[in-house]
């Protein structure tokens, strides 16, 4: 049987999972702030969501590999620690080539979170409690992508878009410093 320490600390994962998802979908329903305050072109303001959904592609794959690398815990630490600096950036980004470099970083270390925090799933829990853990970073995965465009243009309307991206910084804090 799983500890409650280790529950907590797949909770914490899964938030880290969840703010990255969640990520993805709060920006697209800002897109067209983010496009007036930036000055980007209609041409160009794609490029948000692409160089986001590139890195976390590229990074997937790798997850298995910068596993054996830096251990699943550390490398859900240092995940979640360049997904929140990296939120930071693009809150703070003033232009579109800034908070395009800040997304890359964030789309990298949002992949590599998905498929670690299922893993975590199989090296963190017996057999028997596979179901539950499964079950709970499913719900964490379906339920981000749901709530993110009501999100995402509730905070642009009540505060500004640079808020889209520091909503990641105290729980990737908090995930961050106790997830270890």
């Amino acid at each position: 049987r799983a500890s409650a320490a280790i529950w907590l600390g797949f909770i914490l994962m899964c938030l880290g999972m969840f703010m990255a998802i969640l990520d993805i979908q709060v920006v697209a329903t800002s897109l067209p702030s983010i496009q007036h305050a930036l000055a980007i072109s209609p041409d160009a303001i794609s490029w948000i969501q692409t160089a986001y959904l590139i890195a976390e592609i590229v990074a997937i794959p790798l997850t298995g590999w910068l596993t054996r690398v830096l251990t699943l815990r550390w490398l859900i630490v240092t995940a979640i620690t360049l997904f929140t600096l990296a939120s930071i950036g693009c809150a703070l980004s003033g232009d579109f080539t800034v908070l395009i470099g800040f997304r890359v970083l964030q789309g990298f270390a949002g992949g590599v979170l998905i498929p670690a925090v299922f893993s975590a799933v199989f090296l963190l829990f017996p057999v028997r409690q596979h179901p539950l853990a499964t079950t709970l970073a499913g719900i964490m995965a379906v339920l981000a992508p749901t709530v993110g465009p009501v999100v995402g243009g509730w905070i642009t309307q009540t505060y500004s878009w640079h808020w889209l991206f520091l909503i990641n910084v105290a729980p990737g804090i908090m995930a961050a410093v106790a997830t270890p």
